[in-house]
C-alpha cells in the first residue's frame, strides 16, 4: 500500500503522526509528509486510521 499526503490540503494538524509515528513526519515545510514509499504491513492498520481521521482528507491512497 501506498499513500500521499497532499500539501495543498494539509493544516498541520499532527493526528496523522501522533496516530502513525513510523509512517508520518513533519517535513520542511511544516506539513506531514508520508517517510515510507511502501507501508509495511505492520503499519497498515495505524495508516488507514490515520487516513481516515484527517480532518481534511489530505492523506490519499496512491
Amino acid at each position: 500500500m501506498e499513500l500521499i499526503v497532499d500539501q495543498d490540503l494539509c493544516i498541520s494538524c499532527g493526528l496523522c503522526v501522533d496516530t502513525c509515528p513510523d509512517i508520518f513526519d513533519w517535513n520542511e515545510e511544516g506539513r506531514a509528509d508520508v517517510m515510507a514509499e511502501e507501508i509495511p504491513g505492520e503499519q497498515q492498520d495505524c495508516s488507514l486510521e490515520a487516513l481516515e481521521d484527517c480532518p481534511v482528507d489530505a492523506i490519499q491512497k496512491k
